[in-house]
């Protein structure tokens, strides 16, 4: 049966060169079986081991010995563990409830536009008098311009939300929950490995998670789940994965990084890895700092300083204090990714750069912020999740207007088995318990 990222694809073949070029691997013995493998017809079971064998060799090729980053796998490379208790949170109940909200909220503005490049997004915002966003996206739009945009009338769009509907930026969330529930903070890789196919069909998974489901259910344990065949391994699934890590460790980012480490590893490697500890550890941040730039400041303490993605948020940090406006931020992201190709516009990286210049250039609103995120393009759900959380932690949930929240009803759908209904409130409850019990 060819499902869609079971099989190798063209365009994976091509993803791999990029990938593994970008992570410094010296392929120049591998340019005549790409060229080979490129050609073949993979859409034919008899090719599928070509494709295969070609992604096993990529991941013996050497790294070059000019390659100018530093990118260790093993965590205490990563970051050290000094860190010796966790910052004392304020109206920890508000800022948990804060951070859920906002999550929700903020993937919802962005998921019926997921997809959408940037200039399609401003554009049919303009075109439909919804620019500057202060609410959910609307489909009332003529019937010309519904046809236009091929407008998806059962999307969740404005018209059509009356909770937050399943999402795998929220699956993963209440997979985290659920995980230091069943296990404590002493969870590990494996733990998660077995929750995932306990509890997440596997057609309800993407890129990278796909990969590293499929490779679980061969019996293939962590971190190896993340290294074979696949291309995606430095894309942004685990970066969304990262919430609920930092919401047991409010105010210990370090520890936030460390816990967000052992689940990354099932699936990523080197910075889809390092990306899930950043946002992980910002949102640790977040409870007890009402400063954009020492949040992003602290995620990047948790990550290689000679990364390829601390070197790109240190760049929007420095342009954003240099008095870059918003529009040099976003424009400097389109000009370094190109979002009209699939690796770049998953990749952790770029989709970092975005949350990180819409949190500096928010300044602390809800509103403004969870815009920038989505109307930037890329990854656009996935962003305005993260933003949204952390924007939420950091100022409670009042910070979040009711006109954000209140179409939620308080009601998140999800497809993690057993878990498809819940209460957001009794979520962001459940989260202050754990981690008020992971702080003995």
């Amino acid at each position: 049966m060819n499902h869609k990222w079971l099989w190798l694809e063209p365009v994976d073949i091509q993803t791999e060169l990029t990938q593994a070029l970008e992570e410094g691997r010296d392929v120049s013995a591998l340019a005549g079986e790409f060229e080979r493998v490129a050609g073949l017809d993979l859409s034919l079971s008899e090719n599928q081991s070509s494709a295969a064998a070609l992604l096993d060799r990529v991941q013996l090729a050497p790294i070059r010995s000019d390659y100018e980053y530093v990118e260790p796998m093993s965590l205490n490379e990563i970051v050290t563990n000094d860190e010796l208790g966790a910052q004392a949170v304020e109206d920890f109940a508000d800022k948990m409830a804060g951070a859920w909200f906002g999550r929700c909220c903020g993937c919802l503005l962005g998921k019926p536009i997921e997809g959408w490049k940037r200039e399609r997004i401003a554009n049919y915002l303009e075109k439909t008098g919804q620019w500057p966003l202060t609410d959910y996206i609307s489909m009332r739009a003529p019937k010309q311009l519904a046809e236009e945009y091929a407008l998806d009338s059962r999307a969740p769009f404005k018209e059509n939300i009356a909770c937050m509907p399943e999402d795998d930026d929220l699956n993963y969330t209440v997979c985290g929950l659920r995980i230091l529930e069943s296990h404590g903070r002493k969870f590990r890789s494996e733990d998660v490995g077995k929750f995932w196919l306990n509890h997440l069909p596997l057609l309800r998974l993407c890129t990278a998670e796909r990969v590293a489901y499929h490779n679980l259910a061969a019996g293939i344990s962590p971190p190896y789940s993340a290294m074979l065949r696949n291309p995606y391994r430095e894309w942004i699934g685990a970066q969304i994965r990262a919430d609920m890590w930092g919401y047991a460790n409010a105010g210990a980012p370090k520890r936030a990084a460390r816990m967000a480490y052992r689940d990354a590893v099932v699936s990523h490697v080197r910075n889809g890895v390092y990306g899930e500890m950043w946002a992980a550890a910002m949102a640790a941040q977040a409870f007890v700092e009402s400063d954009a730039a020492g949040v992003i400041r602290a995620g990047l303490g948790c990550i290689p300083a000679r990364s390829r993605l601390a070197e790109r948020i240190r760049f929007q940090l420095e342009l954003f204090e240099s008095g870059g406006s918003p529009d040099d931020a976003f424009q400097k992201i389109h000009e370094r990714w190109n979002e009209n190709s699939a690796h770049d516009w998953c990749h952790v990286i770029s989709n970092a750069e975005v949350v990180a210049a819409s949190l500096l250039h928010g300044k602390g609103d809800f509103e403004t912020t969870v815009r920038f995120a989505v109307t930037a393009g890329f990854d656009t759900d996935c962003n305005g999740a993260t933003c949204g959380s952390i924007i939420g932690a950091m100022f409670g949930v009042d910070a979040i207007p009711k006109t954000w929240r209140a179409p939620l009803n308080n009601v998140l759908l999800t497809g993690v088995l057993g878990i498809e209904r819940e209460q957001i409130s009794e979520l962001a409850e459940r989260a202050v318990r754990i981690a008020k019990e992971n702080e003995a």
